[in-house]
């Protein structure tokens, strides 16, 4: 999704509605902003006039819309400057400056003109904000937050069940392309992101458990959830909304057509907000496929037969976007004196605490002896392939092997494994999940505080 691709999008998907010029004598800012936003050049100038000089902030959201679709017309930036006082220069400016104002409430009529506009993209867009849904009192984040991310409902299949291959067989992979591994009950798996950056989401049962993996491609965070929850009789299957917040996307689940947050497993929208569900994390690994195979010769691989038309050659998928710097969407990035935005860390949240490592520690050391919280841990990590693994240590301090798959403590060799660290006397560490993310992700979407390991430490 280019930027240029997206405002082009945006320009055919609209269909001005031709709203007539309307009576000046008062001031109905539902009528205004609709002008603004759907209306004819003429009718569009003059609300987003009326809408400026009235002066007051409840049509910012209106008229930060009206300036995504009318890609940055100058007459709207200034409108948005002489409202805020700022000096705003893009779209991208106005929604950073939304976020860190939650103060600032839109105006009653901004929840029909959002899904009017989202509905002339793509009508089923409607399944997740209409009738009362889209109600602030409803919601657990802010529908003026929520962004079209280019892509219709389900433009970025999910794949249900996909078919897996014996991973002798994947002469399609190089040996340096990742791949996210998966060990649940003795069952391995290998889902290459070359494949899952066109898919970002597949439904699964892998040793027994019904998963879902979730790949945020713009915060860099794979995330397995488990799928069965309490108080449904069958898993639910997830795929993407389209949707984003935040620079994150927003995937949604088939029974409910709840909106939920990718990073954090929590609903946001629909029926299944304020039931307290919350996804449970499961371990994955993100490493090479030539680490993997050799570690799990009897893996199973997604198949390049996927039944989808994608160029799913190493390298392809987002290239651009994760070899530079900057942001596809706009967020708020709030602390980078440490870590840049897109600087990658390992993350381990769910147990009390949250803490986060940044991937260039394991440039110094493969083995990082530390706590979350109360929780005593030790970190096996490799900078180079984004893979890090983390398993509770009890008393223990780890140190370097000489072998590969093993690391010392109290003499003895502990073998790493997907699931444990297992002793020569087969004494076993249990694994934690966690994951990978960029760092403006991990620090923005977290929603409580969490440490970070120093690379001075």
């Amino acid at each position: 999704m280019k930027n240029s691709i997206i405002n082009l999008a945006i320009t055919l998907a609209l269909i001005f509605d031709g709203s007539s010029a309307y009576s000046a004598e008062a001031l109905d800012v539902g009528k205004l902003s609709k002008a603004a936003i759907f209306g004819h050049e003429k009718d569009s100038n003059i609300a987003i006039d009326k809408l400026a000089t009235r002066g007051k902030l409840d049509a910012f959201a209106a008229l930060l819309q009206t300036a995504r679709i009318r890609q940055n017309h100058s007459r709207t930036i200034d409108a948005l400057n002489v409202l805020t006082t700022q000096k705003f220069e893009s779209w991208n400016d106005g929604m950073v400056w939304q976020e860190a104002h939650p103060e600032i409430k839109p105006h009653a009529s901004y929840r029909n003109l959002k899904r009017a506009f989202l509905n002339r993209i793509d009508p089923n867009f409607d399944r997740f904000l209409n009738g009362e849904r889209a109600l602030p009192e409803k919601m657990k984040i802010r529908l003026e937050e929520i962004t079209w991310g280019g892509v219709i409902v389900d433009g970025i299949p999910a794949l249900d069940n996909p078919k897996l291959i014996a991973g002798s067989n994947a002469n399609y992979l190089l040996d340096s392309d990742l791949v996210f591994g998966i060990k649940i009950n003795g069952d391995v798996r290998a889902y290459p992101l070359r494949i899952m950056g066109w898919h970002e989401m597949f439904n699964e049962v892998i040793g027994g458990v019904p998963v879902a993996l979730a790949y945020c491609t713009l915060c860099g965070a794979g995330i397995l959830f488990e799928t069965k929850v309490e108080g449904h009789e069958e898993p639910l299957i997830f795929g993407s909304s389209g949707l984003l917040y935040r620079s994150n996307k927003l995937m949604f689940d088939r029974k409910t057509d709840s909106l939920w947050n990718q990073f954090t497993g929590e609903p946001v929208a629909g029926p299944l907000v304020g039931t307290g569900l919350k996804l449970k994390i499961r371990p994955v690994t993100i490493t090479s496929w030539e680490r993997w195979y050799q570690s799990n010769p009897d893996t199973k691989v997604l198949a390049l037969n996927t039944g989808h038309n994608r160029n799913y050659g190493s390298g392809v998928v987002y290239n651009q976007y994760f070899a530079s710097p900057d942001l596809m969407f706009p967020v708020l990035v709030k602390n980078e004196s440490k870590v840049k935005r897109k600087e990658y860390v390992f993350g381990i949240r769910d147990v009390a605490a949250a803490k986060a490592w940044p991937l260039a520690a394991f440039a110094k050391t493969k083995i990082i002896n530390d706590a979350v919280g109360s929780l005593n841990v030790v970190l096996i990590g490799d900078e180079k392939s984004r893979t890090v693994r983390a398993y509770e240590r009890g008393t223990l301090e780890f140190t370097h092997s000489d072998k590969v798959d093993q690391i010392l403590a109290n003499g003895q060799e502990w073998k790493i494994g997907e699931e444990f660290l297992t002793a020569t006397d087969r004494s076993r560490l249990p694994r934690i999940a966690g994951h990978i993310s960029y760092w403006f992700a991990w620090d923005g979407y977290l929603g409580v505080r969490s440490e970070l390991y120093s690379l001075n430490d």
